[in-house]
């Protein structure tokens, strides 16, 4: 079977004219400078939830989730400096705590910290796409397709514990007008 994504990388790879690479454009500059903050802001709220859970899956997915956050902001902070991108401003890391002493009324749930996870990989993907669709320079595109990959295969793994737990949320199923359906 073909490997799709490897065969795009060397297609990619092989047609770049980009030597030297130009200048990023503003298009460029805003994606990496919007992703950094969003990964900046995640990072807190990632260790709010290993604060919160006691849950061992979650625990392992939530960090994951952290990891791939540090590694990926260490790749666009190299980019930045190299090409002159001003950073924002990174909040402060939470200290750890013990999940047992939150108060209920004040604690998240599982299902909670796991749809929490869940949005912010969703966004994070749909950022991704956006920006490897406006990325002229192959070197941020393929920047942008391997974080868009990273976070897929992290998104499959919190949907597969979501839906093992019952925790994923789903809309409404729609019927359209004349479509036979069961009203269960």
């Amino acid at each position: 079977m073909i490997n799709v994504i490897e065969t795009l990388l060397d297609y990619i790879k092989n047609s770049s004219t980009d030597d030297p690479p130009p200048r990023p454009h503003i298009g460029e500059t805003m994606g990496c400078w919007l992703y950094f903050t969003a990964l900046a802001e995640e990072i807190p709220a990632l260790e709010t939830c290993l604060n919160t859970t006691t849950n061992s899956e979650l625990l392992k997915l939530a960090q994951d989730s952290k990891n791939l956050a540090e590694s990926q902001i260490d790749t666009l902070k190299k980019l930045m400096i190299k090409e002159g991108i001003p950073l924002p401003e990174i909040p402060a890391t939470k200290p750890k705590s013990d999940p047992n002493s939150i108060p209920l009324g004040a604690k998240a749930t599982d299902s909670e910290i796991a749809n929490l996870i869940s949005i912010k990989i969703a966004s994070n993907i749909v950022m991704c796409s956006t920006n490897m669709g406006q990325s002229i320079r192959t070197d941020i595109g393929l920047m942008w397709l391997k974080f868009h990959t990273e976070k897929v295969i992290l998104g499959s793994k919190i949907k597969i514990l979501m839906q093992q737990k019952g925790w994923l949320k789903i809309p409404p199923y729609y019927y359209p007008p004349g479509a036979p359906h069961n009203s269960n």
